[in-house]
């Protein structure tokens, strides 16, 4: 999973990814900043598409690859 960018809600970003990564919460800032960046990798299409629209729900640009 690719963060394009972080959209306008850059603190809900931040607070998913850290929910869905399970990064720090200065890790999880980092990489929200660093977009466009991979989150995830090598994770089934199932829950791949799942943590895409808890992401594009909180305003983030995302894509799968």
């Amino acid at each position: 999973m690719f963060l394009r960018s972080h959209g306008p809600n850059k603190i809900l970003v931040i607070k998913e990814v850290r929910a869905l990564t399970g990064l720090g919460l200065k890790e999880a800032k980092d990489l929200v900043e660093a977009a466009p960046r991979m989150v995830q990798e090598q994770v089934e299409l199932s829950t791949a598409k799942r943590l895409q629209a808890v992401l594009v729900e909180a305003g983030a640009d995302v894509e799968l690859r």
